[in-house]
């Protein structure tokens, strides 16, 4: 096993731990996220030059104008997504690297995920497969759109902030179902939209700050 996969110095597992310690004293609560979140090696994520840094609680570029988002961005949406039931099926809008998916992919039975960033998801999927995570299917698509051959799903997590939920991906949840996304522009907020019986019930959460999300599909 390479260095690189091992993890030695900043990428060790006792790294790992401190950053897992981190989250609980941040109010992490969810124990089966800290435990996922304890054996996935985010060093493997970033770039290389950057791997020192991949447990701080940072988001940190990685390419193409995109982000990873900090570990405390990541537990806290698996957390409310999560919401103290056991998913089957979850949308993801922005693949990105793939460390989120990674981490929904140990707490689901099936992830889709859409990136529209055609070279990005051609390294995630390449990332992914060396991790041996084989329940996740991956489209290049528009994530504005969803994918509604796949659904309907029991959650939906964005990674990219809106101002407004685009109409296809509330209807691509089930009833019960929750969605999980950053809303706003200058001031952004995590937010909960849940499908009830009565329509759809939004909770504004915490204050947060991610990437815009964007329409349209990048091949080269």
């Amino acid at each position: 096993m390479s260095v690189r996969y091992s993890g030695i110095g900043m990428t060790s597992q006792r790294t790992r731990m401190r950053m897992i310690e981190r989250l609980r004293e941040q109010g992490i609560a969810d124990e089966r996220v800290l435990a996922v979140m304890n054996t996935i090696p985010r060093h493997l994520f970033v770039e290389e030059a950057l791997a020192s840094r991949a447990y701080e609680d940072v988001a940190l570029p990685i390419n193409f104008g995109q982000t990873i988002s900090s570990p405390w961005i990541v537990a806290r949406m698996t957390e409310l997504l999560l919401a103290s039931s056991v998913l089957s099926k979850v949308l993801e809008i922005g693949t990105g690297c793939g460390y989120q998916t990674a981490v929904l992919a140990k707490l689901v039975r099936e992830v889709y995920s859409i990136e529209r960033i055609g070279p990005l998801l051609t390294r995630t999927r390449i990332r992914l497969r060396e991790l041996r995570i084989n329940n996740i299917y991956l489209k290049h698509a528009d994530g504005m759109l969803g994918l509604p051959e796949a659904g309907p799903f029991e959650g939906i997590l964005m990674t990219a902030v809106t101002t407004q939920v685009p109409e296809p991906l509330l209807e691509q949840l089930i009833m019960g179902g929750r969605m999980v996304y950053p809303k706003g522009s200058r001031n952004q907020y995590l937010c909960v939209i849940e499908r009830t019986p009565q329509g759809f019930v939004e909770t504004v959460l915490d204050e947060v700050r991610f990437v815009p999300i964007l329409s349209g599909i990048i091949s080269k």
